[in-house]
């Protein structure tokens, strides 16, 4: 008899806060096309009509923008991590909400882009907060043989995030001005801190959780303390932790150059005859976000129904992820096609198969770590992560303004492959470490 599913509501709440952060994140990606915006922070009247040059100086700008949201993002990591292993998952993805929710209100109120690398600064810090505890709460609720899965619905919620954002934020900065899209989805981080706060508590402490479920989600008898105080240096020393930092270095900034460049791919790309602007841009990403959410949920449903088939761990989230690294290699002709409908075909296979391998890279702490190292474990990957994107986050502009993008989705293409060969090398077969 199936053990009741309360559990899959906490994933439900995890999946709209993940919305929510990402909407918060990805406002600015599609501001950046809005003409007052760009104005606003170079300085110059209204009424001034911007050069190429003008264009190509506020993409550098907005390069070293994205560069500080991304190195805030790893700091809050090397915190936020260490501060949810010690107040709780509640109360640390609480403090995390509410700092990220202030900052993105706070972005309504700038002038320049000083103002703007300040309010991102601290966006990237809160917005740190939200995988280390969602990857703790999905161990602290679910057994190994569904964690991915539950990693993978959770995560869709990133996309759900973009697709919103595409959709609503474009409209509302026609109708109402860009001040008003960061400041109404500002406002929505706190409300699903409500929800957040009113709804979770540790499965044996929730009072709709039943006996049985109880027993279910407990059956791994995975340790739930460790002996000795939990650090870094003392994380560090374990290959599995190492596997972790190369699943996330070397994909994570991919994903972010998604996340920020792609708005401007779509709207001044070179190779492409039809450009898209705050108009028409919604519909694509619509498409690109929609699919790839398909593979978050897929690709983390497969992994765990190849467990429950009978396969190892170790086969099944490898086998996984190299599918979802495949995924990703036909994208470089997406900047070389003319055609836009081909381009979002291609970028949409690519984010499904990053999402896929998201879903898997971040089961592997709660796979491998005790559940009261799994945040500051999460917090590493994270911070890897972070590190990456904001390296070429400094460099993507530059290549942007004299290359174009064709270098940047060459790099896309293979780097979850190689990534996947390091991750092999450094853990062979998949074993839990003994702390």
């Amino acid at each position: 008899m199936p053990p009741h599913n309360f559990r899959w509501r906490i994933v439900f709440l995890l999946f709209l806060i993940t919305t929510i952060n990402y909407v918060d994140r990805n406002v600015l990606s599609f501001s950046m096309l809005d003409d007052a915006f760009r104005k606003e922070m170079l300085g110059v009247p209204l009424s001034y009509t911007l050069t190429q040059a003008d264009l190509d100086a506020f993409k550098i700008q907005y390069g070293w923008v994205d560069t500080a949201f991304k190195l805030a993002y790893a700091l809050g990591f090397i915190m936020i991590g260490w501060l949810i292993d010690r107040l709780g998952t509640r109360k640390g993805l609480s403090f995390a909400i509410g700092l990220w929710s202030l900052a993105g209100v706070a972005t309504a109120y700038v002038g320049s882009f000083r103002g703007l690398l300040g309010a991102r600064f601290a966006l990237g810090i809160g917005e740190a907060g939200n995988f280390p505890s969602s990857i703790k709460s999905i161990a602290e609720w679910f057994p190994k043989k569904e964690r991915a899965f539950a990693t993978g619905l959770f995560n869709a919620g990133t996309n759900v995030g973009i697709i919103l954002t595409a959709a609503l934020i474009p409209w509302m900065t026609l109708k109402y001005g860009w001040r008003m899209s960061f400041m109404t989805t500002g406002v929505l981080g706190f409300v699903v801190l409500v929800f957040w706060w009113l709804n979770y508590q540790k499965p044996e402490d929730h009072p709709k959780v039943s006996t049985r479920e109880l027993r279910y989600i407990k059956q791994d008898n995975q340790p739930e303390e460790i002996e000795g105080r939990v650090t870094w240096w003392r994380l560090l020393r374990f290959r599995q932790t190492w596997a972790l930092i190369v699943g996330k270095l070397m994909a994570d900034p991919i994903w972010w150059f998604y996340l920020t460049w792609l708005p401007d791919f779509f709207n001044s790309s070179e190779a492409l005859t039809q450009r898209l602007d705050l108009q028409n841009i919604g519909f694509p990403f619509m498409v690109i976000y929609i699919i790839s959410d398909g593979g978050s949920i897929f690709f983390g449903w497969l992994s765990s129904r190849l467990m429950k088939m009978g396969w190892s761990l170790n086969r099944a989230r490898k086998t996984t992820m190299l599918l979802c690294a495949l995924c990703v290699v036909p994208i470089f002709f997406a900047a070389q096609t003319q055609n836009v409908y081909i381009a979002t075909v291609l970028i949409a296979i690519a984010a499904a198969g990053h999402l896929g391998w998201s879903a898997n890279v971040y089961t592997i702490a709660s796979d491998l770590y005790p559940k009261s190292a799994v945040a500051m474990v999460t917090g590493i990957g994270g911070f890897s992560g972070a590190v990456g994107g904001a390296l070429l986050a400094a460099v993507i502009g530059p290549i942007r303004v004299q290359w174009g993008y064709l270098p940047l989705f060459l790099l896309a293409s293979s780097t979850y492959l190689i990534a996947l060969l390091f991750i092999h090398l450094l853990i062979p077969k998949m074993k839990p470490v003994e702390m």
